[in-house]
């Protein structure tokens, strides 16, 4: 009897061992690096209104997997998973290191760039959202769960009521970035006029955030060079349209063949069930983010790039 007590606790141990070093010695993939190509665009915005640590907790969190054990992996793994269900999703791809050169750069004392897609050959699209309107805090718990990088253009006459809800967004690491005071049409106003607007949601998201936002989207779209000079005398770094907009269930396309592109921008907007139809802004995003999966992209935070 005690010859084979001795036996199993052999083998058990042995088994042990066996797993152990299984599981301590995975093969990492190398990461990819973007390759840059073309330039932003110059011209002006499409009708319709145009809005991260988050990319940075989830970049950390994935290089820590990198680098560890295949047991340390297993359960982040299982974690990321768990709250995709919990929305009715799949996990996204990871999304390659951002170019060590960001390829939309202000030149010193030059104009400010106005794009709509970011020059690269990976599959990788920009979520932003504007406004500020809706205020679901199933959004916050949402974005929390899913670490997905956005970047939030926001006009102060929309979130003065709460700016509170904005702050776990913005401690997430989203993007925080400038659409107004007063959402008006900028190329109906003066360049001083403009300038208030611009200068002025820059001073109050500075406030009441701790950050300076770096990024403009003039509302609908719609800028002239007097919105490029007054940006640029605010420090914004880049004017900010895009290629698609989500609506209620399907992506609005700006190209014919209705399709998203590599480094393509995507405006969708702070809104509730009285503008959705009755669906919520966490079922508008989760139909986005299917969207995006569905023509195998991944989604990567603006700022690393802008």
């Amino acid at each position: 009897m005690k010859k084979t007590i001795a036996l199993w606790a052999a083998l058990t141990a042995a088994a042990l061992m066996v797993t152990g070093c299984a599981a301590e010695n995975p093969a990492a993939p190398a990461p990819r690096t973007p390759t840059a190509s073309g330039g932003g665009e110059s011209a002006g915005g499409a009708a319709g209104d145009g809005g991260a640590g988050a990319a940075a907790e989830a970049g950390g969190a994935g290089a820590a997997a990198e680098t560890g054990s295949a047991g340390d992996k297993a359960p982040e793994t299982a974690s990321a998973a768990a709250a995709y269900r919990k929305w009715g999703l799949k996990p996204f791809a990871p999304a390659p290191a951002p170019p060590a050169t960001k390829p939309v750069v202000r030149p010193p004392g030059g104009p400010v760039p106005v794009i709509s897609d970011i020059p690269t050959t990976e599959k990788i699209v920009f979520i932003t959202i504007d406004d500020g309107a809706e205020k679901d805090p199933e959004f916050v718990t949402m974005m929390k769960d899913l670490k997905v990088p956005v970047t939030m253009f926001l006009t102060d006459a929309a979130i003065r009521g709460d700016y509170a809800y904005f702050a776990p967004l913005v401690a997430q690491g989203h993007g925080l970035a400038n659409h107004t005071l007063t959402h008006p049409d900028l190329r109906t106003l003066s360049q001083d006029a403009q300038r208030r607007e611009i200068c002025g949601q820059q001073t109050k998201l500075t406030q009441r955030y701790g950050k300076a936002p770096r990024l403009l989207r003039p509302p609908y779209g719609n800028w002239n060079e007097a919105t490029r000079a007054a940006a640029g005398e605010c420090g914004v770094d880049a004017i900010v349209l895009w290629r698609e907009s989500m609506q209620i269930k399907n992506m609005q396309y700006q190209r014919g063949d209705r399709k998203l592109h590599p480094g393509d921008i995507i405006l969708a907007h702070f809104r509730g069930p009285s503008e959705l139809k009755g669906r919520t802004m966490t079922e508008m995003t989760a139909t986005m983010l299917r969207r995006i999966q569905e023509q195998g992209f991944t989604v990567a935070r603006l700022e690393d790039y802008v």
